[in-house]
């Protein structure tokens, strides 16, 4: 793995923003729109049902009269009325902060339920239906490419602007609605997306198709392009999308003036199809695609309606976690193999996983894209509905000569910071990785301090890679399987055996 310098200047405009989004709640956290989350600031005020009880607004609100909020939460609908009125109208959403969604129902009258949405994107009226009890839905992550400064060799050969991309994401946990996440933050100037669709790829592995059945434009604030300015990221509108678990979702833009600093997610292990010029983003393949990066540029994100119980898992790590040494199209890192264990098991069928790895990333010093302690607020604290955290990072600081002291220092801030929103934080150790060039006497020294710290009960568990890929040499190395050929990545046979080696029980608590 090369070692190349953090993008310290490009940070300087964007961490603050970073730093507000540890504020957020681990409940169903939904960031502004534009792309940041707002300060918390007054309680909304929720509508009042007709024919029954008044609205209760959601958790901050009190029913009466449906004024927006001017800060903090928006009213999410309430409490329905038991006789036969309408659902409660929600009240308009708030102009800052988080809102809560659903809200409690009672059966019986016309049914139907209001949803908060984020402040920024003007949510639908709630709508009457059969009779009967509506369940409290909630934003939840289940997507992630963790934004970065993309180097000139992974930029496409044909530049961005005034092309037509289709990109693929891999969901974990399914929903009833969409939105999309948007990301300029590492941009030296502003980003114009002139459409954007959604629509499912059925194929397997995914390619350039789409189903043209589930086609549906996106939308921004209304309207069907944004402009999107540098140092920001925004959510498109909520769309009703029905997305099954563990499926392919594409997303094609067409852009129009993009930045020549661009941002996006290099180690994509995924291949994206660009195209000179306009073209129809609703056509089962593009017609013209001249250039297959396999990186993916400016989606950041994607969150899914789903059941208020449903929680999510963020995966903070680099190019392990990232994929390196997985197959192109093949979704098999570690972390999908561990989605398809945790969707398929009874007790986790409702938790989605977000991939918030960076190849070459470092918790404190050296490697790419910001460090992990840097983007900690953004990637893990500031996505929507996390519960569990699983940290997996250290060995490019260790093969920088960065101190075992060091590194503990900056884990003990991040079991801090998501014990202080009530998360649960899991400790991986660093795998070995004699063979590689990092290889020393000192850093296998400080590799083994740093495991020995994750093992002493500062985590809320420990999840003991170095245990299930390594052998008995000395010093340890991995297993001759799970060794893509570099010391350091395995194979993808090495990441099934670290998803399998997971306790699932970790994630009914």
């Amino acid at each position: 793995m090369t070692r190349r310098p953090t993008l310290v200047s490009i940070l300087a405009g964007v961490t603050s923003a970073w730093i507000l989004a540890s504020c957020a709640s681990s409940a169903g956290t939904n960031p502004t729109g534009s792309g940041g989350h707002s300060a918390a600031g007054g309680s909304a005020s929720g509508g009042a049902s007709s024919g029954g009880a008044s609205a209760s607004g959601g958790r901050d609100g009190s029913g009466g009269s449906g004024a927006p909020s001017t800060g903090g939460r928006s009213g999410s609908g309430g409490i329905l009325g038991t006789g036969g009125g309408a659902p409660a109208s929600g009240g308009t959403p708030g102009t800052g902060g988080k809102n809560s969604t659903g809200g409690a129902t009672a059966a019986g009258g016309s049914g139907g339920q209001s949803t908060g949405i984020d402040a920024g994107v003007d949510g639908p009226a709630a709508s009457g239906g059969a009779g009967g009890t509506a369940e409290a839905t909630h934003w939840v992550g289940t997507w992630t490419g963790a934004p970065q400064l993309v180097e000139a060799a992974n930029l496409p050969t044909l530049a961005l602007a005034n092309t037509t991309l289709r990109q693929v994401a891999h969901v974990s946990l399914g929903g009833s609605r969409v939105r999309v996440r948007f990301s300029n933050e590492f941009g030296n100037g502003p980003l114009t997306i002139r459409a954007a669709h959604v629509a499912v790829c059925k194929a397997s592995p995914a390619d350039g198709s789409i189903d043209t059945a589930t086609d549906k434009a996106l939308a921004f604030t209304g309207t069907a392009s944004v402009t999107i300015e540098a140092g920001k990221s925004i959510w498109s509108d909520p769309l009703d999308f029905t997305l099954a678990p563990m499926s392919n979702l594409s997303i094609t833009s067409e852009f129009g003036s993009v930045p020549t600093d661009v941002t996006g997610h290099p180690g994509s292990r995924t291949t994206s199809y660009q195209q000179a010029g306009s073209g129809s983003l609703s056509t089962a393949n593009l017609s013209s695609v001249t250039q297959k990066p396999e990186h993916w540029y400016v989606i950041s994100g994607v969150d899914v309606m789903a059941t208020s119980t449903a929680k999510a898992i963020v995966v903070l790590g680099d190019s392990i976690t990232d994929g390196k040494g997985s197959t192109t199209n093949a979704n098999n890192r570690w972390t999908d193999d561990l989605a398809k264990r945790v969707l398929g098991n009874s007790a986790s069928a409702n938790v989605a996983i977000m991939n918030q790895g960076i190849g070459g990333n470092a918790i404190v010093t050296g490697g790419l894209g910001p460090t992990a302690s840097d983007r900690y607020a953004r990637d893990v604290l500031g996505q929507s509905s996390v519960r569990w955290v699983i940290v997996f990072e250290g060995v490019n600081d260790v093969g920088s000569d960065t101190t075992a002291t060091a590194i503990t220092a900056g884990l003990d801030k991040m079991v801090a910071q998501a014990h202080a929103q009530n998360l649960l934080i899991y400790g991986v150790t660093i795998t070995p990785f004699s063979g590689h060039s990092y290889y020393t006497v000192d850093h296998e020294t400080a590799r083994q301090a740093v495991n020995t710290y994750i093992r002493s009960g500062k985590f809320d568990a420990v999840i003991d890679f170095d245990a299930t890929v390594r052998d008995t040499s000395t010093p340890p190395k991995l297993q001759a399987a799970y060794n893509s050929g570099d010391g350091l990545h395995l194979t993808p046979a090495g990441y099934q055996k670290m998803a399998d080696s997971v306790d699932l029980a970790l994630f009914a608590k």
